[in-house]
């Protein structure tokens, strides 16, 4: 009987192996003990991390960007829907997460500091960076992380918790300590675990476990600061329960900003609701939605749809790297079919420019028009979205001598994610401690 082909985990640790034997260590194994009174110092005062959009830096029009995010937020929506079908499966090998976000966050590595940016993502827990000895990794504009030159790094043991919580998908290389493979919808990180001081905009951050990534395989990046609620996520390593983000208006290519503890300021009343846990995908953050709005009309969606199902399909997941948002198909529908119904101008398809299914032309000359009001009835609060956070465009700002206007909205056959572009001049606050997290209205431009 022929043998079944190596995995892509078996392969990438065997190349590993061979590399890592192959170089002569110079790296500590031994791990400081964390520092607990200035972990406790660090949150009282908490630090801010300034966030860029991945496409601010580039010449790219407008419509153009806004095709490219759709683009990406599909890939990822398609990956979050094969994690559900894939997460009780015996054969799976590698884990997979999402792919990265649409936010970038710089920080430093190391003593001496070195500086580097990478996605912030709430859909993924690993915090990483492309270091040397790299056999793969994507360019760069900055050195590659070199443990040898930090007088702070330390290798992690193989017996380490935070190594066995990557299992299956980690090994143990007796001069690297813990190696470890690390999957996403768009590549593939792999390397070896490291603790390491981090700083965020000059705050120092001790003893951050971390990916050495060598294999980085599908990224335009530098590395990822995973802030899902597994237990590698720069928030869980924090033991800090609160964290925020205000998301400027898209297409500004105004910085945006992150908020990691500190006392977290303007929450109204009202503006809370639950945080939800799949038990098969315990990373992402889940929204407890209960129905939606269309102008007057409150949508019939059947109360389970957007419910989490036992075989862990279903449910909304709140998400800082998806720009739009995505409702299951049958509630889709109702929405379209009311949006239609409500919206007195022709529908028009640019689909190959936007990449968005239900467009209207606007009517010349700039002549305003108003459209529906949209509302999400999660747990406990209704937000009420401004227009521009569910219909982009217009003649002037979006698809200039186009004149149309399209819902940032779609479809999705599965799973249901709340997107960035609802998120926007919202502050968004999570609060671990009691599994909630809170929408409030802000001009995020002007956030702290």
């Amino acid at each position: 009987m022929a043998s079944s082909p190596p995995s892509l985990s078996s392969l990438l640790f065997l190349t590993l192996a061979l590399i890592l034997i192959s170089i002569s260590p110079a790296f500590s194994t031994s791990r400081q003990a964390l520092d607990h009174h200035h972990q406790d110092q660090l949150m009282k005062t908490g630090f801010k991390v300034t966030l860029n959009h991945i496409d601010s830096g580039e010449s790219f029009a407008k419509s153009e960007r806004l095709y490219r995010a759709v683009k990406r937020s599909s890939a990822r929506l398609q990956k979050f829907n094969e994690m559900v079908t894939t997460a009780n499966s015996p054969e799976l090998t590698t884990t997979v997460y999402a792919g990265p976000g649409a936010y970038l966050m710089n920080f430093s590595i190391g003593t001496p500091p070195n500086s580097y940016s990478g996605f912030m993502d709430t859909g993924s827990d690993l915090i990483w960076t492309q270091c040397q000895p790299c056999l793969e990794c994507a360019p760069q504009s900055d050195p590659l992380f070199d443990p040898k030159k930090s007088c702070s790094f330390s290798n992690v043991s193989c017996t380490s918790q935070y190594c066995r919580d990557l299992l299956p998908d980690s090994n143990c290389n007796p001069f690297y300590g813990c190696v470890y493979i690390y999957g996403y919808g768009s590549g593939v990180t792999s390397g070896f675990l490291g603790t390491e001081t981090f700083a965020f905009e000059n705050v120092k951050v001790p003893n951050i476990t971390f990916g050495c990534g060598l294999f980085n395989l599908g990224f335009g990046t530098e590395g990822l600061i995973g802030l899902g609620r597994g237990p590698l996520s720069l928030i869980s390593q924090l033991s800090e329960p609160k964290f925020s983000y205000c998301l400027t208006s898209y297409g500004d290519a105004i910085p945006s900003t992150l908020l990691v503890g500190a006392e977290q300021i303007g929450v109204g009343p009202n503006q809370t609701t639950l945080l939800l846990q799949n038990r098969l995908l315990p990373t992402f953050y889940y929204l407890s939605l209960e129905g939606i709005t269309v102008g007057s009309v409150k949508l019939p969606i059947n109360k389970t749809v957007f419910e989490i199902q036992r075989d862990g399909l279903g449910g909304v997941i709140l998400d800082s790297g998806t720009t739009i948002t995505y409702l299951e198909f049958s509630a889709y529908i109702l929405l379209a079919e009311q949006f239609i119904s409500q919206v007195k101008l022709p529908r028009v398809n640019v689909y190959n420019v936007t990449g968005l299914s239900l467009c209207f032309k606007l009517p010349p000359n700039n002549v305003s028009v108003v459209l529906p009001k949209l509302i999400f009835h999660f747990t406990g609060v209704d937000v009420d979205l401004p227009t521009e956070n569910y219909f982009l465009g217009n003649s002037s700002i979006f698809i200039p001598g186009l004149g149309v206007t399209c819902l940032a909205i779609e479809p999705s056959f599965g799973i249901s994610i709340y997107g960035n572009i609802q998120q926007q001049n919202y502050k968004v606050l999570y609060d671990l401690s009691k599994n909630t997290v809170s929408f409030t209205p802000m001009q995020c431009d002007k956030y702290y």
